[in-house]
């Protein structure tokens, strides 16, 4: 398999767990030590077996979507593969639950690959077009993620970590750089979530679930391979019913950050994502705030709070002032590329 050490025999990884794939109907030849999981080589085919942090039905859930989704021959979707008896999982001794997963050989896409970039934004407009699954019941609206209220629950953790760093009584070098940024940011954070609140948010859930929509979650450069056959796309356990500007900003935040939020990159990959599934004037909307809400500033505050505070790694001060230097050029991205698509 590529890109892992392999072992041969199957049973030299972890015996406890490989046992487990005694459970399927797959004859394995190797196994080896992936990220967090066990890549296996079977006769059927390449396999992942790792274990599941979430709730069964979410696993039904996804179950569904890949089920549809993998019916479209345009790319490899990963599918999971059900034990002889016909179940999602199985449990080891100590009752913790682990899935197997159809699994593809290539290699991630390269991000500083302009034109891989762009190839990962297209294969996401195509994706999102077949990312549908029917709600059951299409008046329950808790069942789409709504973006204001985690907002607001990141908004209330910022106050609250701002109280904690004006009471502490000896600060560090960080913790004091933290404090001199934080109401700029702690603003932006609360003035993007009240600008987002003034749209209708139910009606927006509403669409989401007649329509269908689900998002992959997490869709990054990792959770995609690339082979001379197809795009293989992976690892949709954070799926979700949110509108698919979700996986658009995920993708391109991470990538921007990277690249000091350059203006002709980020127009020229949403005009990619535009040609093959065009936003509508309220997807640019949802775009703009997702973009807009300090996210990268609360998730370094985030790991700040719960994590031992006695000693800071110089990294995240690294990550602080990264952030607040890119803050003017990612204000200047928004107000010329959003001017141009809305």
């Amino acid at each position: 398999m590529i890109g892992y050490n392999q072992h041969a025999g199957g049973m030299n990884v972890n015996d406890r767990v490989v046992n487990l794939l005694d459970n399927y109907d797959i004859e394995v030849l190797r196994t080896a030590k992936g990220r967090g999981a066990i890549l296996c080589e079977a006769k059927q085919g390449y396999y992942i077996f790792k274990e599941y942090h979430g709730h069964q039905n979410k696993l039904e859930f996804q179950n569904d979507l890949l089920k549809r989704a993998g019916q479209d021959k345009e790319f490899f979707i990963e599918q999971i593969v059900p034990t002889k008896d016909g179940s999602l999982f199985v449990k080891d001794q100590d009752q913790n639950i682990y899935t197997l997963k159809t699994y593809f050989s290539g290699r991630e896409f390269n991000i500083r690959d302009m034109g891989e970039c762009g190839q990962a934004v297209r294969t996401l407009a195509a994706l999102h077009k077949i990312l549908r699954l029917p709600a059951e019941n299409t008046e329950d609206l808790n069942q789409v993620f709504r973006v204001d209220h985690e907002y607001e629950k990141h908004n209330k953790e910022l106050k609250k970590v701002r109280r904690f760093l004006r009471e502490r009584s000896q600060k560090t070098e960080f913790e004091l750089f933290l404090l001199s940024c934080y109401d700029a940011f702690l603003e932006k954070a609360l003035q993007t979530t009240e600008e987002l609140k003034s749209y209708d948010m139910e009606k927006e859930c509403s669409y989401i679930l007649t329509q269908g929509y689900v998002c992959h979650g997490d869709y990054q450069y990792h959770n995609l391979l690339r082979n001379e056959e197809r795009i293989a796309v992976i690892n949709f356990e954070k799926c979700i019913r949110d509108n698919p500007v979700r996986d658009l900003y995920l993708f391109l935040r991470k990538l921007l950050e990277k690249n000091n939020w350059n203006m002709e990159m980020g127009k020229e990959l949403i005009s990619v994502y535009q040609k093959e599934n065009p936003l509508s004037a309220h997807d640019c909307v949802q775009l703009y705030y997702r973009f807009a809400y300090p996210e990268k500033f609360w998730k370094i505050v985030n790991f700040y709070f719960n994590s031992g505070k006695a000693w800071i790694p110089e990294k995240n001060t690294e990550k602080l002032k990264k952030v607040i230097e890119g803050e003017q050029n990612k204000q200047n991205f928004l107000d010329h590329i959003f001017s141009m698509i809305s």
